[in-house]
């Protein structure tokens, strides 16, 4: 960190009393003052410390501590055999528990070389978007609570009670699912599952509309956030940004589509970004827009993969996953497109055990508070709650 020093020194006045006193007078030198926003701080999303330098108001430069929830994730996974490692991924992006399952069985099964059913498939997209759509809600609603609009928090838990309802539904669980096995899934999808997922989409597109004149066209929210933390797309490139963030910045990249993965390459989806007309390109606005629109996008795989996914009696969900899991000796890189970014799995085998040599996480939440101090200079105090709330953490992947 930069040597503390003063802000600016002001001119020393000396006066002469009638009574011959001399009095000197200083004006009151200012300072650069270090002030600690978290651990323990609401609009940090989790326990995040950021060490802010400020000169008055403006903030001059913005340090992020981590490691207040670290938990040995990848240590853990070198430990437990391939199938125990599941359960582990949900607990990084634990808004997003369906995503990092997928992101991780993909990559396993990248190293055995297995073929998944198409049924099977399907189903990991359907679960995967609505989990996408029910991390964006939570996204969208607490950004709004971090600016001081309430009302359309409760418009976006409400909505993604529903689709907890439908995870807890098909899974068993609310938010740590361990649904999505290597291979397969632990479950096959309930009898009536077509309709009851066609009825939420045909419920929630007119909610979107709701949402963004609640909140994204609102007046005071713009004037929050349009202009506030921009980032160049170049920038945002050479750090190593994904997801919103990147499309946020105007880069049209998505692994969904630019490397893809599953059946997504069979189903049409747009990539938004902003076109800079409602927004500065880059900016806090831009992020929130760009998640905002992915929701109408999601909409439009799900009921894709409604009308296409195949009818097989008598599925065994259960039937094709490996009973004992030992990987040829390599290594592997694997890699999906999560709600906040790219989740990637670098795993390594020797070939003799059913346990990991090494299984690291490539964090996008992790990659995109690194910028952290770009974003940050310059901005006023409030808007450092702006831009905090913009990338969209979750501490749990940060630190993993």
């Amino acid at each position: 960190m930069q040597e503390l020093g003063k802000a600016e020194v002001n001119s020393t006045r000396i006066t002469r009393q009638d009574d011959n006193r001399v009095i000197i007078e200083k004006d009151l030198d200012t300072e650069y003052m270090v002030l600690s926003m978290g651990p323990q701080h609401p609009s940090t999303h989790g326990v995040l410390r950021l060490e802010c330098v400020t000169d008055g108001e403006v903030v001059v430069e913005a340090e992020p501590y981590l490691g207040y929830l670290h938990r040995c994730f990848e240590k853990y996974c070198e430990n437990v055999d391939y199938p125990g490692i599941v359960p582990y991924t949900d607990r990084l992006d634990y808004l997003a528990g369906i995503n990092n399952e997928l992101a991780y069985c993909i990559t396993v099964e990248k190293l055995l070389d297995i073929e998944i059913p198409r049924r099977v498939e399907f189903i990991r997209v359907i679960t995967a978007e609505l989990n996408r759509i029910a991390s964006h809600l939570v996204a969208i609603g607490t950004y709004g609570i971090d600016l001081g609009a309430f009302t359309p928090f409760l418009f976006c838990f409400r909505d993604r009670e529903i689709i907890l309802g439908l995870l807890e539904w098909i899974s068993g669980a609310r938010m740590l699912y361990h649904y999505v096995w290597i291979g397969g899934l632990s479950y096959d999808v309930p009898a009536d599952f077509r309709k009851r997922v066609s009825e939420f989409v045909s419920y929630f597109k007119p909610k979107v509309v709701e949402l963004r004149q609640l909140l994204t066209e609102n007046e005071i929210f713009v004037k929050r956030t349009k202009g506030v933390g921009i980032m160049p797309a170049d920038v945002a490139i050479n750090y190593g940004w994904s997801g919103p963030m990147l499309r946020g910045s105007g880069v049209k990249w998505d692994l969904r589509r630019d490397d893809p993965y599953s059946i997504y390459p069979e189903l049409q989806f747009d990539v938004p970004v902003p076109d800079g007309k409602f927004s500065d390109v880059g900016d806090c606005l831009s992020r929130h827009l760009v998640r905002a629109l992915e929701m109408d996008e999601s909409l439009k795989i799900i009921e894709q993969c409604l009308d296409k996914m195949p009818e097989v009696d008598g599925f065994n969900s259960r039937a094709l996953i490996p009973k004992r899991i030992r990987p040829k000796a390599g290594e592997v890189y694997g890699r999906a497109e999560n709600p906040r970014g790219e989740l990637g799995f670098y795993i390594q085998s020797d070939g003799k055990s059913t346990k990991p040599l090494r299984c690291k996480a490539r964090s996008s939440c992790f990659v995109n508070l690194s910028a952290m101090k770009d974003l940050s200079k310059g901005q006023l105090i409030p808007d450092l709650v702006a831009i905090i709330g913009s990338i969209d953490i979750v501490l749990g992947e940060v630190d993993r």
